[in-house]
């Protein structure tokens, strides 16, 4: 059984005298920095003098420094940068101050479990992981909320890096909806093979494959977009609520029949085998060194050339003009 914290179980004391060097400010570097300034924590944030989020961190009321002066004056260093970018960042202008009894965290375990980091081995190294995006974390915690929350510990060296995990996921609001513990290897090979076969890789092939599958057999392609793409939202959201059965309760007798009688002709023994073999290529690294030599290259080539093919399918183009429809979504195509 996973071992869950609420505050009661924090001691948010445990960071006060110190300093928390956030390392950028997207979506999760801007959530962390302000809930923990009004949660009474000593806050500064590292980023690089030309980064366009200087300007808003400043305005927040948020000190700003270079990467490697942030880093120098924190007793916590949270890296929240690219994965493919954080190894770098980090040996160039973080490790040269991780001094003896400082704690090096992380909201994604990657670096650290794929040996792209090795800390020194005289520094506490944690994980705080909120399991939502930072808008929420932030809305959330100025709400009185907060958005639940894995810590994990990969090196202990002071006796106090599960203190210091809790400390800082109480101060984010992690804390009233609860902590999780896992560990680095856990959240990082669960949550890759989770984008990969689920998430991103296989629901969008799925909705893909639906939509092209309706158009070759002659259907209008505005009819296949609303059938299996737009109506997923509908559907994820009622299982977010309240798992298959309150989905399968929800929608039409008809379309739950169609379900059992369907969906394990879709999701095959070969399809699972697949599954499988996409893990076990995350676990023994073929993945993340895949990645990585991607972005070693400087261009990332094939990425990006992915990327704009996808963005030229059909089903984009005609998302698009549906969307313009939907006064609801704001009454424009515009990324969120």
């Amino acid at each position: 059984m996973i071992k869950k914290y609420y505050d009661r179980d924090c001691n948010l004391k445990v960071l006060d005298g110190k300093t928390v060097a956030i390392i950028g400010f997207g979506s999760q570097g801007h959530a962390h920095a302000m809930n923990l300034k009004d949660s009474g924590v000593n806050v500064v944030v590292g980023l690089r003098p030309d980064s366009r989020h200087v300007k808003t961190a400043k305005e927040y009321g948020l000190k700003v420094m270079s990467v490697a002066d942030a880093a120098k004056a924190a007793d916590v260093v949270m890296m929240l940068v690219p994965d493919e970018l954080c190894a770098d960042i980090y040996y160039a202008e973080v490790a040269p101050h991780m001094t003896k009894g400082k704690a090096l965290a992380f909201a994604h375990g990657l670096n650290i479990h794929f040996n792209l980091i090795k800390p020194s081995k005289d520094i506490d190294v944690i994980m705080i992981a909120p399991k939502g995006p930072g808008h929420t974390v932030r809305f959330q915690y100025q709400e009185g909320k907060g958005v639940p929350s894995l810590i994990a510990i990969y090196q202990d060296v002071t006796g106090k890096a599960k203190d210091v995990a809790l400390a800082y996921a109480s101060g984010i609001g992690a804390g009233k909806a609860g902590i999780l513990e896992t560990t680095f290897r856990e959240e990082t090979e669960t949550d890759l093979f989770g984008e990969q076969a689920v998430l991103c890789g296989g629901v969008t092939e799925l909705m893909k494959a639906g939509f092209e599958t309706l158009v070759a057999a002659g259907y209008q392609p505005e009819m296949a977009y609303f059938e299996c793409i737009h109506e997923m939202k509908l559907i994820v959201d009622l299982i977010n609520k309240g798992g298959f059965a309150a989905m399968r309760y929800s929608v039409s007798n008809t379309a739950e029949y169609g379900d059992y009688r369907t969906g394990k002709r879709l999701i095959t023994d070969e399809t699972r085998k697949e599954m499988a073999k996409v893990l076990r290529e995350i676990q023994d690294g073929t993945f993340v060194s895949e990645w990585m030599t991607e972005n070693k290259s400087g261009k990332c080539a094939k990425f990006l050339a992915t990327r704009r093919i996808e963005s030229e399918h059909q089903l984009e183009q005609v998302g698009a003009e549906l969307r313009k429809m939907m006064s609801w979504l704001g009454g424009e195509d515009k990324l969120i």
